[in-house]
């Protein structure tokens, strides 16, 4: 009988699991990371005006989602398979159910087309009114999605935060009509296609939120954990752009029309490295925003990392010069926008913890 005990002792101990993943339980280093977020979705834009300028930007376009499908699948080799918890890459890619794969899938899908409209909307007129009109209105709409999915933290503050970065918006929006019309470029065409953007922009981050089980140390079966999920979005993000992209390609909204055979003439590493790098340092925001959705909740985290809108603006006022020749009225105007944003950051990450 002690025989038999110890031998039932022995093979009910569980063995231990090394190929896991890591997850973030503070949420204090969830805020770290919905901050690295903000400035990885802010500056990525920057190797746009980094890359040659005869490379038109749909073709710059397709490095960027192989850069972010790159990102995603090194992340998920590397921090979605080392760990004590939750499921490994392949391990959670083989259990999930229909559902939560296409939600993912979708959310790369609908991301795609909303950013092919952006980077429109930047080129016609400038980062300083893309950022804020199409990232303020997705984050807007996105806010409102995803707490209406998972209601997490205070809803007055959070939603008061969400007021600060509109004001903010509209701030802006005020400061870029005070410059020279010359200066302002296709205003009109980059506003619209910025709405637009911004529009659809909102929905992305619920789809893969949905495919996600908020447990993540310990998942709901069928359901995805970040590290898969990103990289599924990533998956639906790139194969989209033979959609969408190919429709930019051939009836550009800006600069020259360019074809695949040019893209694959092109061999230059230098050329084509910009775009991966930018979809890199956009997709490591993502997933850093994903794995912050556990702790801070999936509206707070998404919110947090729309603060891009000040980073990006930051970029287009103080680097690329966007605001040269502008009244000193704007100067002020643009004092405020900043003011107005840090302040609406500061309360969205208190509503948390109130």
């Amino acid at each position: 009988m002690l025989i038999q005990c110890k031998k039932t002792l022995f093979y009910s101990k569980p063995k231990p699991n090394y190929f896991t993943m890591f997850i973030v339980h503070s949420y204090y280093l969830a805020v770290i990371l919905c901050v690295i977020t903000m400035i990885c979705w802010g500056s990525w834009a920057n190797m746009m005006n980094l890359k040659s300028k005869t490379w038109p930007n749909p073709l710059f376009y397709w490095d960027y989602c192989l850069g972010i499908v790159l990102f995603m699948l090194l992340l998920g080799l590397t921090l979605g398979s080392t760990g004590s918890e939750g499921r490994s890459l392949f391990q959670d890619l083989g259990q999930a159910n229909p559902r939560s794969l296409s939600s993912a899938f979708l959310g790369g899908v609908v991301f795609n087309l909303s950013n092919l409209l952006w980077v429109a909307a930047a080129a016609v007129a400038g980062m300083s009114v893309a950022f804020p009109v199409a990232v303020g209105l997705a984050l807007v709409i996105g806010v409102i999605y995803n707490y209406i999915a998972k209601a997490t933290g205070d809803p007055v503050m959070l939603f008061a935060g969400v007021g600060l970065v509109v004001v903010a918006i509209i701030v802006n929006a005020i400061a870029y009509q005070t410059m020279p019309q010359k200066v302002q470029g296709n205003t009109r065409k980059g506003v619209i296609l910025s709405v637009l953007a911004g529009i659809i922009m909102g929905f992305f981050y619920g789809f893969v939120a949905d495919s996600i089980s908020l447990d993540f140390a310990n998942p709901a079966a069928g359901k995805l954990t970040p590290y898969s999920a990103v990289l599924i979005f990533s998956v639906g993000c790139y194969l989209s752009g033979f959609i969408w992209n190919t429709y930019f390609m051939y009836k550009p909204v800006e600069g020259r029309a360019s074809s695949y055979g040019e893209y694959f003439r092109e061999t230059s590493p230098k050329i084509h490295i910009s775009g991966i790098i930018g979809g890199m340092i956009w997709a490591m925001g993502l997933s850093f925003s994903i794995l912050a959705a556990e702790q801070a909740g999936p509206a707070i985290s998404y919110s947090l990392g729309q603060g891009s809108t000040m980073v990006g603006a930051a970029w287009g006022v103080f680097v690329w010069k966007e605001f040269k020749g502008a009244p000193k009225k704007t100067n002020w105007l643009l004092a405020v926008m900043f003011i107005c944003f840090i302040a609406g950051l500061v309360v969205i990450t208190m509503a948390r913890n109130s």
